[in-house]
Formats: structure tokens, sequence, C-alpha cells
């Protein structure tokens, strides 16, 4: 069954529905493999059948769903070769963009990404806080990417990132995010001190580190291998 999530403000029909059925699939509540239902999911979200065809084209176009002619709409399976590609580019310009940082960075934005470090804090211990955990973390690296005026580029991480977003979920269910909000408090750190040389350990800490990580996941749990492909593509 489809899980539902609170609308945000001014959010419409069509772009809650988009949400609601994207974060299905990030959680694995719509699991790789799943057939889509237009019907199900028409009623589900009170909407009528040609808007969610424009949203499953759209998640098509992010590759979490596939379309096969003549079989039916599936959800994608996780694909470790697509989550190197969205890891190795957002590891080689969040160094860059971090550089940046500590060179020039908006102050606006600074407050802004230690208030969201302080709602990551109050998560940590809530039950049942994992997409809401999740959606700070990538607002909070949004911000650092806006503070120096690179808002696209984040974009378009952000788009090549959801077989990645789907893995860094599953990791977040198996270990706690205290180590997730140390790093982002020494991301800020390294802001306000200026301190570039600080900033290769950090990244490789927190981005590249955690993907031995999920390879010991999907190694224990077989239903987890069942979802993904390119497993074996291991360097």
């Amino acid at each position: 069954m489809l899980e539902l999530f609170r609308k945000h403000e001014k959010e419409n029909a069509k772009e809650y529905a988009y949400r609601v059925i994207k974060n299905n699939i990030l959680i694995l509540n719509l699991k790789p493999g799943d057939l889509i239902n237009e019907t199900e999911l028409a009623n589900s979200l009170n909407l009528s059948r040609t808007p969610i065809r424009e949203i499953i084209m759209k998640l098509k176009a992010e590759k979490l769903i596939q379309v096969k002619p003549q079989v039916g709409t599936f959800v994608s399976p996780i694909d470790l070769n697509l989550i190197k590609e969205a890891l190795f580019m957002r590891y080689t310009l969040e160094k860059e963009v971090l550089k940046e940082a500590c060179i020039n960075f908006k102050e606006e934005n600074l407050l802004e990404m230690e208030k969201n470090l302080y709602m990551q804090k109050m998560l940590l211990n809530k039950k049942d806080a994992l997409l809401e955990f999740h959606e700070l973390d990538n607002e909070f690296h949004k911000l650092l990417f806006q503070g120096v005026n690179k808002g696209n580029v984040w974009e378009a991480i952000s788009t090549i990132s959801t077989h990645y977003k789907r893995i860094r979920i599953i990791e977040q269910k198996e270990n706690n995010n205290y180590a997730v909000v140390d790093h982002h408090e020494a991301y800020i750190d390294i802001i306000k001190n200026k301190e570039s040389n600080k900033i290769e350990e950090l990244i490789h800490k927190h981005l590249k580190s955690p993907e031995s990580k999920w390879y010991k996941i999907i190694e224990k749990n077989s239903e987890i291998q069942e979802y993904v492909i390119n497993y074996n593509s291991q360097e």
C-alpha cells in the first residue's frame, strides 16, 4: 500500500503525487520489480490517470521506473553502476564547492546550514524519521552549493543520484546517523575557519567511506541482493 505523507505548503496535487510516489520508491515501500498500477495510484492520490502517467514518465527519466512495452511498468532495480557514476560526480564537485566556500560563502546560507544541522540532531533519536532526516541531509548539501552560486550544479547531481539515494536510505536503516551529523558539523567548521586543508579527508569520510558499508549490507541480505544489479562490478 502506498505510504502517504504530509502535503507541503503551496504544493499542488500533481507535485504532491510525484513526491509521494518517488519517496515510496526511495524508501523501498515500492520495491524494485514491483508492478506500477496507474489506476491504483490515481485512486490513492485522488488524481486522474493523465497526471499519474506524466509522473511515471518523469520517474522513468530519473531511472526509477522501467516501462516494458506489452509487459508493464515496474520499479527499477538498484543499479550499482549508476550509483558509482553519481558518487564520482558528487565527490569530484563537492570538493571544489567546499574549497570555494572557504574563500567566499553567503552568510545567510551558513546560518541556514546551522539551523538544518540543529534539526538533524533533533531527529537522531526520533523513531520513523528516516525520510525526514534524508530530506534534511539533501537540503544541507543543497545549501552548501547554493552558498557559492552553484545551485544548478547541485540539481544536476541530484538528478542522477536517484539510485544513490536508495542505497543511502538502505544504509541509514542499518546504521544510525551520528557519523553523518558529525561530518556535517565538520563541513560548517571548515567553512567558518576557512580550513581548506581538511577538505580532502572530510569528503572521503563522508562520501567514499560509506561505500564499503553498502556492499556489506548487500552481502548479508539476500532480499537486498534481489533488488540490485551490477553487484559483481565492485572494484
